[in-house]
């Protein structure tokens, strides 16, 4: 397959590092960056408290939130040649099917699929899969407020939900990278391999991409 990529899409648990690739990315390339809304969910916070008190507000409030971004998507700018994200919508539904239930379950698998048809796909999306010790790590080196309540439980349950989604995602190309053991945003020999991976010309529909440690 070769396919000249203008839209990337970054993927991983919270703690991966999908933002701050998604940010260095973006300057390379001069593109158009969006970016996952976090600190705009009024709900998030008592989320990460209480989940099955505020998991429906807080899905719901995400659901809207990224289906805006992304229908901005469909239009076209003249000015703008690359867009990077460090999310895609499809991935909304892991995070409904592990905290949602019932009624609101129901309700959420009704409204998803009419706002996902005809939004843009991703010319790549790469996934940068990692362990929950490493993911825990980052979340407490970034040290942010609404964050603070995150238990390795969860993550580790998320860290679980993230693996078996992707491994079975074949709606795009996608590139599975092992970011356990890498520093890309300290360590410059490790964002140039991981770039010449993800513009690489020649690819399969999903490939895997281990960094060698120097």
């Amino acid at each position: 397959m070769e396919k000249e990529i203008k839209y990337i899409a970054i993927e991983g648990v919270i703690g991966a590092g999908k933002t701050s690739l998604a940010e260095m990315l973006a300057e390379k390339l001069n593109a158009n960056l969006i970016l996952e809304q976090f600190e705009n969910n009024p709900f998030l916070g008592n989320f990460y408290t209480d989940r099955k008190r505020y998991a429906f507000q807080t899905q719901m409030f995400f659901l809207v939130n990224r289906f805006k971004q992304q229908q901005d998507l469909g239009q076209e700018n003249l000015f703008v040649e690359f867009i990077v994200a460090d999310y895609i919508l499809e991935k909304d539904r892991i995070f409904a099917y592990m905290n949602l239930t019932g009624e609101e379950l129901k309700l959420y698998e009704s409204v998803f699929p009419l706002l996902q048809k005809n939004l843009r796909q991703p010319d790549l999306v790469v996934y940068l899969q990692s362990t929950v010790e490493r993911l825990m790590q980052n979340i407490r080196s970034r040290n942010r407020s609404f964050e603070k309540n995150i238990s390795k439980n969860y993550i580790a349950e998320l860290n679980e939900a993230y693996n078996h989604f992707f491994f079975r995602y074949n709606s795009t190309p996608l590139l599975i990278v092992n970011a356990a053991e890498i520093d890309f945003v300290k360590n410059p020999n490790h964002y140039l391999e991981l770039e010449k991976a993800i513009f690489r010309k020649e690819r399969g529909m999903i490939e895997y991409f281990q960094p060698e440690i120097k």
